[in-house]
């Protein structure tokens, strides 16, 4: 028997605007409320399912520094070049984090700060079960 992650919490200072930002870049629904946080993943199979979902927690602690931990996204139905203007759209800035720029990836923050890549390889999408 293994375990595997089944969901990230992400603590931010508004969970409401970070569940609309996220919902968007990744297609997610939100899936519960409970004591101010805002559960969000994928509308199938939710909680338990194969994909984690994100807690987002409120929080009245700021961040400092980067975090420890990132997200990455791929593109699914277009080209990276594509995805990065309506990662832009929907509020993603670029971050320098101090790439090169010769990476093959671009560093982005959400609207709160928090770092996250956009990748350049696209995926193909998943049949739901």
């Amino acid at each position: 028997m293994v375990s595997r992650i089944s969901e990230l919490v992400l603590n931010c200072a508004d969970p409401e605007l970070l569940s609309t930002f996220w919902c968007g870049v990744l297609g997610y629904v939100e899936l519960d409320r409970e004591d101010g946080s805002i559960e969000i993943g994928p509308a199938k199979p939710g909680f338990g399912g194969l994909q984690p979902t994100i807690i987002l927690s409120p929080s009245t602690n700021p961040r400092t520094g980067r975090l420890p931990l990132h997200i990455d996204v791929n593109p699914i139905d277009r080209d990276q070049a594509a995805e990065l203007e309506r990662l832009l759209a929907l509020g993603a800035r670029p971050v320098d984090v101090g790439q090169s720029g010769d990476e093959q990836w671009h560093v982005l923050a959400d609207p709160e700060g928090n770092e996250f890549c956009l990748l350049r390889r696209r995926l193909e999408p998943q049949p739901n079960p």
